[in-house]
């Protein structure tokens, strides 16, 4: 029944032809960056050390404020330049890993030109009743700079610095659908959504933590922040068709399909927490 959807996303993971060159702070992989954007970065003469098989930072960059601060101003001229999608005036925490110490924080809209690894936290809104199971999807604002018009999982954001997954959860469930925090902390994580994709603003380097949230069955989201256009309340029979559906204005973010799919796949095999690597 999900041929066609895996297929698709098949295709949208495939792995880039373009060459990347690692980002470098001392042995740590910090993002990846094509030689294009390589080949811009270079005229930071000040900030980067570009060579053909790496690119660094300068040497009097030696700690996380320093290399912050220069990152701050990279990112602010490329932004002038027209290279990053929407100013988002929030940071992400870069490190070789979720809570290790940061090698650097980065403006959020330069996270894919620099090919840093960032973290989300999705929640499949599920709502059971007649011994049925219904799922809750967004429709993206047209205004959003990313998959705008598409359908989403009910809840979706970047861990920010500052914030924990957990956190990140609750302040984007009462944001995007309204859910109380209360509630929002009964969601269940259940799998985790690894993504290297090459998109038109650089690499998406990503890791989505799915969680599942039991809904009652008389709530109704509603958004708070703009960023949603409407809410649909669909079977999961809709929800397989909507998964097949390409280049239409039912189509799912790559994203959110990854995540339900996965969905899809537990509930049919066993129900348990697995890691699931797409790329």
């Amino acid at each position: 029944m999900l041929v066609t959807a895996r297929a698709r996303l098949a295709a949208a993971l495939a792995p880039s032809a373009r060459r990347y060159r690692p980002l470098l702070v001392n042995a740590d992989i910090a993002g990846w960056v094509d030689d294009a954007r390589a080949e811009r970065l270079a005229r930071f003469g000040d900030v980067f050390v570009v060579a053909e098989d790496a690119v660094e930072f300068a040497s009097d960059l030696a700690d996380e404020p320093a290399r912050s601060d220069a990152m701050a101003f990279v990112a602010a001229t490329l932004y002038r330049e027209g290279a990053l999608s929407a100013w988002r005036n929030e940071r992400y925490h870069v490190g070789p890993a979720l809570g290790a110490a940061p090698l650097f924080r980065l403006e959020r809209a330069a996270a894919r030109y620099f090919g840093v690894h960032t973290w989300a936290a999705h929640i499949n809104g599920l709502i059971r009743r007649a011994g049925e199971t219904e799922m809750w999807l967004a429709r993206r604002s047209h205004m959003k700079a990313i998959d705008p018009d598409k359908l989403d999982n009910l809840v979706g954001g970047g861990v920010a610095t500052g914030l924990s997954v957990a956190e990140t959860l609750v302040k984007e469930a009462w944001e995007e659908a309204s859910i109380p925090a209360a509630l929002a902390r009964q969601a269940q994580r259940r799998d985790e959504v690894e993504i290297r994709r090459q998109q038109h603003d650089g690499l998406q380097w990503e890791t989505i933590f799915a969680h599942d949230l039991e809904l009652p069955a008389d709530f109704s989201p509603m958004n708070q922040d703009g960023e949603v256009a409407e809410f649909r309340l669909v079977a999961l029979s809709e929800v397989v068709r909507l998964l097949n559906c390409a280049g239409s204005d039912s189509e799912m973010t790559v994203d959110a399909a990854l995540v339900v799919l996965a969905y899809l796949d537990r509930i049919a095999a066993t129900g348990s927490m697995r890691r699931i690597p797409f790329y």
